[in-house]
């Protein structure tokens, strides 16, 4: 297991707000945040045992798992990754879903089959073919997209589609705030729009502002994860690097979980 203690303090990024002198949960709880899966079921897989490993150690009183959104597309195993998700595995965890980008324009794509050629460009294709469905090539015909749609509404499980359409925008536990991509600085977090909580990159990533909150998110990919006082950046792009990153928090302390290929 690779278990990363990290510095408290984070990177040195002096916020323009306050911040409390101490940032944490409430102490009987261990909260497992993981970050942008994309159809790497067999990270995923690891990072679950991991991260059960992980909670019996501890012992917690409560142990919670956030997942930041983006389970689908650019990996062949999106069909597999909601189907764990859909199973509530692991069991014994409480679990929230929030909404990635890919999760609304797939939704976007099952209502309006013009969206398939912004769909496919961001990696939609992948998930097609993980239901079985043959993804239209290189630009593709409105008619092409609309056989799509209709094949993929008759392979989607029911259940697949209950859980997209009931994913949340985000969830906050003591001094944390869990997004799928961040907040728009300036804006109070009950005011957010629900475009930015999934979409966002500037003005946030480079924002000194505090937020409120400790803003946890994923949507932005780095090849390690991003530690400052008012954000922490887990999208560890493991579609690509083989590398998908859980943020463990517990009372005042943090940790990182990694599952490796």
């Amino acid at each position: 297991m690779r278990h990363r203690l990290l510095n408290f303090l984070g990177k040195l990024r002096k916020p323009r707000q306050s911040k409390p002198a101490e940032l944490g949960v409430p102490p009987d709880l261990r909260l497992y945040a993981i970050g942008d899966i994309h159809g790497r079921v067999d990270l995923l897989d690891t990072l679950h045992e991991q991260i059960v490993a992980d909670a019996a150690a501890a012992n917690a009183r409560e142990n919670v798992i956030v997942y930041l959104g983006d389970y689908v597309d650019r990996g062949l195993g999106s069909k597999a990754v909601l189907e764990r998700l859909v199973n509530g595995h692991p069991p014994r965890f409480s679990k929230v879903h929030l909404k990635g980008n890919h999760e609304a324009i797939m939704l976007d794509f099952l209502e309006d089959s013009s969206n398939g050629a912004k769909w496919l460009a961001i990696g939609g294709n992948a998930t097609l073919l993980s239901y079985g469905v043959e993804a239209p090539s290189g630009r593709g015909s409105l008619a092409e997209y609309d056989k799509a749609q209709g094949e993929l509404k008759e392979k989607l499980p029911v259940e697949h589609l209950a859980f997209l359409e009931g994913l949340e925008l985000s969830y906050t536990v003591g001094d944390y705030q869990f997004v799928h991509a961040g907040v728009r600085p300036g804006t109070p977090l009950d005011r957010q729009s629900d475009r930015d909580l999934i979409w966002i990159r500037e003005p946030f990533l480079s924002s000194p502002d505090w937020h409120g909150k400790v803003i946890v998110h994923g949507h932005s990919t780095e090849w390690e994860p991003e530690v400052y006082e008012n954000r922490i950046g887990i999208d560890t792009a493991a579609y690509a690097s083989g590398r998908l990153t859980s943020l463990v928090l517990w009372d005042t302390e943090r940790a990182f979980l990694f599952a490796e290929a």
